[in-house]
């Protein structure tokens, strides 16, 4: 009960934010701790240059993705809220086949306030990093 009570607050509040970070979270330190993070929890099965293929992948019978032209394949437009759901591990249309692990399960930082509009909503900062790194790399 208390993981999907949980859960259900993240979906809330990732629904609020997604596209919404302000450009003073996005700084030169948050894209080193997510570059950090990408080297330790991604690059293995995502590639140390994000360009898919990692070592991890091989006999998974899927290719990962090249984390470097997400915005290219969406217009030109960083799509945070893909990138931030599908990290913190929520599963698009109901789909529980996918092959990605869950890191909303772990410890993703501290939660940092992040205003928007005159809301604040707290957010992940291990989290916010990886994805301010991600879209630091977009060809």
């Amino acid at each position: 009960m208390l993981r999907g009570t949980v859960l259900l607050i993240y979906v809330a509040i990732l629904a609020v934010l997604f596209g919404c970070t302000p450009d003073h979270y996005i700084t030169k330190m948050n894209i080193k701790d997510g570059r950090h993070l990408f080297l330790k929890e991604c690059a293995e099965c995502h590639n140390y240059d994000a360009s898919g293929a990692g070592p991890a992948s091989l006999g998974l019978g899927m290719k990962p993705p090249s984390l470097t032209k997400l915005s290219a394949a969406n217009n030109g437009a960083f799509p945070r809220d893909y990138v931030m759901s599908k990290i913190y591990g929520l599963k698009q249309n109901g789909h529980t086949s996918e092959v990605m692990p869950d890191f909303g399960e772990g410890d993703l930082g501290p939660l940092i306030q992040v205003e928007k509009d005159g809301i604040s909503t707290p957010i992940p900062a291990d989290l916010l990093a990886l994805a301010n790194y991600l879209e630091s790399i977009q060809h």
